[in-house]
């Protein structure tokens, strides 16, 4: 484990086989980090969206086992969930400092000191791909690339600062009420899986509002309000040269967001993926919509399904996305209902 000055581990204990949790202490703050794999493998960082952690936000996906022959055999995973957002987390003090986007990039960048990490490959999810994303203009050379699902890069709008005001404050004076978690199942999921009048609600989605009667209000506001007061990125992203993966659900309120920042991505490093009949949080919703897309993009690295070539702890290659990844033709046939775009 990398030594730091500013990073201590202050407490660590099995939650299942080959799964360790880790509380690091950061210049920011502590942060919870759930480890899953070999760690002298290539390191995988993910981030969640607003009010998730790795449970509510990527269990989908890397529970699956074809997911599992993919990700967790070329990967060990550093799950990083947001400030007091992890089961069992305390709330906040009233004294507790406000941090902000660049607070929470920061604390990503001394996690990966703390582990001894050099350069990662990196998946977030809405709130969290824009962490990510921060973290990748503001350490270029940490970052093997970027899986971003459901991304935002600009500044809220003002219908989005509006609803996150109005939800702050729900949050703020009355807590994980029932219209916050109303607000916030409908950020995450399509309406075909929130269910009616007529049709339950899903499994995922009921499991999803469980979890949500768990977080700690004042915690969840405090991340609400640094994504309220995030900075636009549209100028930075042309410079980003890691290659970049982005899975968007057509039903999500993101859905024009993605397409915009995949506008504004070097064209020969990012790729597209929509997947029909799918909200901003695929990786729960539609999580084997992302596994070829996923095989394709990390080939390119070298990483394949049950193989792994050179030393597990080197940098991975940069090269090109892979051109099967870039063919709706060949796409179409294989991942209805997905769609592929070149930007």
């Amino acid at each position: 484990m990398g030594d730091s000055s500013d990073s201590v581990s202050v407490d660590m204990e099995t939650i299942s086989p080959g799964g360790k949790e880790y509380l690091v202490k950061t210049r920011h703050g502590t942060v919870f980090v759930a480890v899953f794999g070999d760690q002298d493998k290539p390191a995988l960082v993910t981030y969640p969206d607003l009010a998730l952690n790795h449970i509510s936000c990527f269990q989908g996906l890397f529970f699956s086992p074809e997911a599992s022959s993919l990700l967790l055999h070329n990967f060990c995973i550093y799950h990083i969930s947001p400030p007091g957002h992890e089961l069992g987390a305390a709330p906040f003090s009233s004294d507790n400092l406000m941090l902000s986007v660049d607070d929470l990039a920061d604390q990503v960048v001394e996690v990966l000191n703390f582990f001894g990490l050099g350069a990662v490959m990196c998946m977030g999810v809405t709130a969290g791909a824009y962490i990510l994303t921060l973290f990748a203009m503001k350490y270029r050379q940490r970052v093997l690339g970027l899986i971003l699902v459901s991304p935002l890069c600009r500044a809220p709008s003002w219908t989005e600062w509006l609803l996150n005001k109005v939800m702050s404050n729900l949050l703020y004076f009355y807590g994980m009420r029932g219209i916050v978690k109303e607000l916030l199942l409908k950020r995450y999921f399509s309406k075909e899986v929130r269910g009616s009048v007529q049709e339950p609600e899903s499994d995922v989605v009921q499991a999803c509002r469980r979890l949500l009667d768990e977080k700690q209000s004042i915690n969840v506001w405090q991340f609400l309000e640094a994504m309220n007061g995030r900075r636009d990125l549209s100028e930075g992203l042309r410079k980003l040269y890691c290659r970049s993966l982005i899975f968007v659900g057509e039903n999500s309120p993101f859905h024009f967001e993605a397409l915009y920042m995949v506008s504004k991505l070097d064209r020969r490093y990012s790729a597209l993926v929509e997947v029909q009949a799918c909200g901003s949080m695929v990786t729960e919703e539609q999580p084997h919509a992302m596994l070829i897309p996923l095989e394709y993009f990390l080939t390119g690295f070298g990483l394949f399904k049950r193989t792994l070539s050179g030393s597990p702890r080197s940098p991975l290659s940069p090269s090109c996305i892979s051109p099967e990844l870039l063919s709706p033709e060949s796409m179409g046939l294989k991942l209805k209902p997905i769609k592929t775009r070149i930007s």
